[in-house]
């Protein structure tokens, strides 16, 4: 009796604000460039410099609706009550199929939607969570980023405390205290899961 091949799990990246997640991804991709990272479709207009398919899939609102009414997506938001962001499922599903290496980095809210499609879908995921070395070096970071005002700053610390007391329900943490170091961790999760030691 033949058995059926191992496919890899998809590995849902998440962590709260400023934790780095994006670095670590950037390091990891950077030793790893085999990995695939899903990218999300969204119905904002694109920024400067973004690409079709390299940043979002960008895409009306009405095919939006459309792709998810049909079940396209593996998991969908709408932002700030303006914009659909949502994850396209196909390219997942055929990425897994290929045994290639997949992660989709998405917030909390996002991975907890996940772990509800996944299991209708029978999806095989690790959720692997990203913690930085203690809150008051993420306040750090995300002050240091100045890239939002303090009544932005405040508000976000505040998203962080929450996203921070779900570590719990994932299956790993991964403490970015040094960005190198965090990808090799979620490298050898990876490697672990998809047979590449």
């Amino acid at each position: 009796m033949n058995m059926p091949e191992k496919h890899g799990r998809l590995i849902v990246l998440t962590g709260p604000t400023a934790v780095g997640k994006g670095t670590v991804e950037a390091a990891l991709l950077h030793k790893h460039p085999e990995i695939w990272v899903s990218v999300s479709a969204t119905t904002r207009d694109p920024r400067p410099g973004e690409q079709n398919g390299v940043n979002y899939w960008f895409m009306p609102e009405d095919e939006f609706l459309r792709r998810k009414a049909a079940g396209e997506f593996l998991e969908t938001a709408v932002v700030h009550g303006m914009a659909h962001y949502g994850t396209p499922l196909k390219p997942v599903e055929e990425h897994l199929a290929s045994n290639t290496p997949t992660i989709l980095e998405i917030d909390l809210q996002g991975a907890r939607r996940v772990k509800e499609r996944a299991r209708e879908l029978g999806l095989d995921v690790v959720y692997v969570f990203i913690a930085p070395p203690s809150f008051d070096e993420l306040k750090r970071r995300l002050v240091g980023r100045g890239t939002e005002t303090p009544e932005q700053q405040a508000k976000r610390l505040e998203t962080a405390k929450v996203e921070l007391a779900a570590e719990p329900e994932f299956d790993v943490t991964i403490v970015n205290n040094e960005v190198d170091q965090a990808a090799k961790e979620l490298w050898d999760v990876i490697a672990e899961e998809y047979g590449l030691n």
